[in-house]
């Protein structure tokens, strides 16, 4: 939208051509997203609280978890408001890549929405199953997939690129498809399984979707693509403003957040937020960088996946409880220390997938 004002006012005085600048848009996502969210936080917490729209706690998890019960949930409506309205407001709605996007992050979000609404106000504490989330999961990713594999238009938006190599691309045919799927449907589940501590989440969210913009940016430029011998992906550089939207609208939900919790993002957040940061790595075809930055969500995920095989083959667990910051609270960790701990790795991983730029 600013876009098209920009043509408008840019005849009037040509100062205003400065809105054509996709940093400077970048710039105006994160602020008005943040904005949004401080702005409209207090709001939906009174809301979500006069309407008891409330937290359940499960009765064998850790006991420090019982005093949250009842704290408002369902929050991450807020961010994905935030989101879309700061990339409708500053994007290029010319640009494919954003309603790509946006259209997988809605979706997403619905089905976590339908998912809360069953939990929390019909009182069904199993809310969607398990399969209908998996189904609806998988026909927007999947509808996702072949519409990017169908409307390519250089090779670079299909091939499977291998990090710290420099010219190591995969022509990958229908497995673009199948690759892009379960990066949707794994980063969507890989997140909701980490949202289980205040702010745990959000933050990794938020340092993932900033360096993503990075490569956004990069990707989308030519000259500095060939420079990095990166994929060079016209139009991807307008994903730089979507990431911002993700910034603003995360760093603005932890204002919240923040242990301890006033508010809890829930399945419409968590699921929303995963997808978005999966489609976005698709798009600039960094895939495994992604299974690099995104390190806690992959651990969180595999210690599901451990306990839940030990359990059913040995009748045993190996994790006092799963996801793995639980096991550590059953050891006696404070929460703050998990959260931050699992912040400064996330803090970590994400410089060594900046790293892969240039060690190539």
């Amino acid at each position: 939208m600013l876009l098209l004002l920009a043509d408008f006012l840019s005849n009037i005085d040509s100062g205003f051509r400065v809105l054509h600048y996709l940093t400077f848009r970048a710039i105006l996502g994160v602020l008005t997203a943040l904005s949004i969210s401080l702005m409209a936080g207090p709001a939906m917490i009174e809301k979500l609280t006069r309407k008891k729209i409330g937290q359940s706690v499960r009765d064998d998890g850790p006991q420090s978890h019982f005093s949250k019960s009842g704290t408002p949930t369902m929050g991450g409506a807020m961010i994905l408001f935030a989101v879309a309205i700061s990339t409708l407001l500053c994007a290029d709605l010319s640009n494919r890549y954003i309603w790509v996007v946006l259209l997988v992050t809605l979706a997403h979000g619905v089905i976590g929405f339908i998912d809360d609404y069953k939990k929390v106000l019909l009182g069904n504490s199993d809310g969607l199953s398990a399969r209908a989330k998996y189904f609806w999961q998988s026909v927007v990713a999947l509808g996702a997939a072949l519409y990017l594999y169908n409307t390519a238009q250089v090779a670079a938006e299909t091939q499977f690129i291998v990090p710290f190599f420099k010219n190591v691309t995969l022509d990958i045919g229908w497995g673009y498809v199948v690759l892009t799927y379960f990066v949707i449907v794994g980063s969507s589940n890989a997140v909701n399984l980490t949202d289980g501590l205040d702010g745990l989440a959000i933050m990794p969210t938020v340092m993932i979707a900033a360096a993503l913009a990075i490569f956004a940016y990069l990707s989308g430029h030519v000259n500095f693509s060939q420079y990095l011998a990166i994929p060079h992906i016209p139009k991807a550089g307008e994903l730089v403003v979507f990431c911002a939207a993700l910034v603003g609208s995360g760093l603005g939900f932890l204002w919240f957040n923040t242990y301890p919790a006033m508010v809890f993002m829930g399945d419409v957040g968590a699921l929303a937020l995963g997808a978005a940061l999966g489609i976005v790595a698709v798009l600039v075809r960094q895939e495994i960088v992604l299974v690099i930055m995104g390190g806690i969500f992959v651990m969180e995920t595999i210690s599901v996946i451990i306990q839940v095989a030990s359990f059913k083959t040995r009748k045993k667990r190996v994790f006092l409880m799963a996801p793995i910051h639980h096991h550590y609270e059953l050891k006696g960790w404070p929460e703050p220390r998990i959260i931050v701990r699992f912040w400064i790795i996330s803090v970590i991983l994400v410089l060594i997938g900046l790293a892969t730029l240039k060690l190539r």
